[in-house]
C-alpha cells in the first residue's frame, strides 16, 4: 500500500509566518507534489516582464518597500534563466532586491526554470495558492524578457505590468511577442535619462492607432529617484482588471497546461520518430497523444 506522507503541519506553521516551512512546501511544489489547498477566493498577484537591463529588479524592490511601509506582505516569485551547468537559478534579481527582502513582510524566491519547456512553470498556480493561503498579501512573479516563454509565465498572474527603459527598440521586441496585449500597465522606468518622455508618448500612440487597450495605463518612473513610485502603486492597487486580457491570460494558461501535458508525455519520443519516419500522420499523432 502506497503511504502518502501529510504537510498539515508543515501548512499550519507556515500560516503561522514560519519561512523554513514556507521555503520546504514550495520546494515540495516544485519537485511535483500536490498539496492539499483549496483556491483562493480572492487573490491579488503581479506579473512583471520586461527586457533586461530596464531596472525591473530594483523597481519592485522600491515598490516593496513603499507597500510594507502601508502594511503589506509581499511575496516575489522570481522566475531566472537556469544556469548551463548547474541547473540552479541565478540569483542577480534576487540580489537586486535584496535591500527590501530585510525583515517578516518580506519573502523572495528565485526559481529556476529548467526541465520546463519554454520557461513553464507547471506548478506556479499552486505556489500562488500556498502564498495566498498563508497571509501575503502582495505576490509578485517576476519575469526575465518579455518573449512567448515569459507571457506564459505571467499569466498566472492577475494584472501585469510591463517595464521598459528609455530606448523604444525593447518594447517593438515586446509587441511582436503579444505582451503588450495582455499588460494593464506599461512603465518607462530611468525616467531619469534622456528620451524617457518620447518613448512613453510613442507607446501611447501606437496603443491609439491600434484601437486596443485604451484603458492600459502608460507611466514614467525612476526608481533612483523614486519618482513615480507612489502614483505606480496606486494605480496597481486600484486597478480595474479588464474582462479581454483576463481571457487572454486564461487562454495563456491553457496553452501552457497542454504544452505541458503534450511535452511530459511519455510516448512523445516514439510518435515523433513515426512522425519523421512517415509510419504515423499528424491527425494519428494528435489522437494517440
Amino acid at each position: 500500500m502506497e503511504m502518502v506522507l501529510s504537510h498539515d503541519k508543515n501548512i499550519a506553521l507556515a500560516k503561522q509566518g514560519n519561512r523554513r516551512e514556507l521555503a520546504k512546501l514550495l520546494t515540495i511544489i516544485e519537485s511535483g507534489e500536490k498539496l492539499p489547498i483549496n483556491e483562493p477566493s480572492e487573490s491579488w498577484v503581479l506579473g512583471v516582464t520586461g527586457p533586461p537591463g530596464v531596472g525591473k529588479s530594483t523597481l519592485i524592490g522600491v515598490m516593496i518597500e513603499e507597500w510594507v511601509r502601508r502594511g503589506e506582505t509581499v511575496a516575489v516569485l522570481a522566475i531566472d534563466p537556469s544556469s548551463p551547468k548547474s541547473g540552479g537559478a541565478l540569483l542577480g534579481d534576487r540580489m537586486r532586491m535584496s535591500s527590501a527582502d530585510n525583515g517578516e513582510s518580506v519573502f523572495i524566491r528565485s526559481l529556476a526554470t529548467r526541465n520546463h519547456p519554454g520557461g513553464l512553470m507547471p506548478f506556479l498556480d499552486s505556489m500562488i495558492n500556498l502564498l495566498c493561503y498563508c497571509g501575503w498579501t502582495k505576490i509578485i512573479i517576476e519575469t526575465v524578457g518579455s518573449g512567448q516563454s515569459e507571457i506564459r509565465i505571467v499569466a498566472f498572474a492577475n494584472r501585469i505590468m510591463l517595464v521598459d527603459g528609455p530606448d523604444r527598440g525593447d518594447i517593438v521586441q515586446a509587441e511582436k511577442a503579444g505582451i503588450i496585449e495582455l499588460a494593464d500597465v506599461i512603465v518607462i522606468n530611468k525616467s531619469d535619462l534622456p528620451n524617457s518622455d518620447n518613448a512613453a508618448n510613442s507607446i501611447k500612440k501606437s496603443l491609439e492607432y491600434s484601437n486596443k487597450n485604451t484603458d492600459t495605463i502608460v507611466m514614467l518612473t525612476s526608481s533612483i529617484n523614486n519618482d513615480g513610485v507612489s502614483e505606480l502603486i496606486e494605480k496597481l492597487d486600484n486597478l480595474n482588471v479588464n474582462k479581454d486580457r483576463n481571457i487572454l491570460r486564461t487562454k495563456e494558461r491553457l496553452l501552457s497546461a497542454w504544452d505541458y501535458k503534450l511535452l511530459s508525455n511519455p510516448y512523445l519520443g516514439d510518435i515523433l520518430l513515426d512522425l519523421e519516419s512517415g509510419a504515423m500522420n499528424l491527425d494519428e499523432a494528435l489522437e494517440h497523444l
